[in-house]
């Protein structure tokens, strides 16, 4: 049902079954799948892509140009999964030339103010809690939590199942299966109430507690504690995803226990 108070473009692709209320402008070169709710008041602009079955909230604005200088009118998208929510007044920006696209998974939660700028990545199962505030270019991946108020750096890179405390400022990347919190930023301990909740065994959690004991609390900085965790736990599917995932950072990651 498209509300007669809507404005949709006739060159916009809408699915069956898609809700459209009252106020709502929906521009031109857009799609969205089947089984979608638009509230009122909400703003989708050229170049975005929206899944099936995603509920999106009042006074949303998505696929507005980026809030970057270097921006040259190069044709960018928003690509948003199926399942996903986004609340009130979220602003979902399109990418610019680095990636070329905004991206957000499926079954995604954005509530409301979230912020999420040009060129970033979420994966799936995200959820980012009021007034979260993305620069561009971040990466999330899948599961992670970040709760409200919270800020992100340009190029920070989320690991999966991570969980970040409100209103942290995250300037350093943030190792998978973490619970990060403090000021500045730092290791709080394994993420083993929602690493649980995700069916992960005891056995995991406790791989995954030894390999930040080595990481973090034996070593007194990161190489050390690399070398360490090389040498001394078995290798494993864990193990390896943490690794990997220290080696590849450019911005560094997180400090251990201050």
């Amino acid at each position: 049902m498209i509300s007669n108070l809507a404005s949709v473009s006739s060159d916009a692709k809408i699915g069956d079954g898609v809700t459209i209320e009252a106020f709502t402008s929906i521009y031109e070169d857009v799609t969205i799948g089947d089984g979608c709710h638009i509230g009122p008041n909400v703003t989708i602009f050229p170049g975005t892509r929206i899944g099936e079955n995603c509920k999106i909230y009042p006074g949303a604005v998505i696929g507005a140009v980026p809030q970057d200088l270097k921006f040259g009118g190069e044709y960018t998208t928003v690509e948003i999964g199926n399942n996903t929510t986004i609340r009130e007044c979220v602003t979902i920006h399109r990418g610019t030339s680095d990636k070329l696209k905004t991206s957000v998974g499926d079954n995604c939660l954005l509530m409301g103010y979230v912020h999420v700028a040009h060129d970033c990545t979420l994966g799936n199962n995200v959820i980012l809690a009021n007034y979260v505030g993305l620069s561009g270019h971040v990466t999330i991946d899948d599961y992670a939590i970040i709760e409200g108020k919270a800020a992100a750096q340009q190029f920070v890179h989320i690991g999966a199942h991570s969980f970040i405390g409100g209103a942290s400022l995250i300037r350093k990347d943030i190792p998978p299966f973490v619970r990060a919190a403090r000021e500045p930023l730092s290791y709080a301990g394994v993420n083993s109430v929602g690493l649980r909740r995700r069916n992960f065994t005891d056995n995991d959690v406790k791989t995954i507690e030894d390999i930040y004991r080595i990481l973090f609390v034996q070593n007194n900085n990161i190489s050390n504690g690399l070398q360490s965790l090389e040498s001394e736990m078995p290798d494993s599917e864990l193990k390896s995803t943490v690794v990997d995932f220290v080696k590849n950072s450019d911005k560094g990651i997180i400090r251990g226990l201050m």
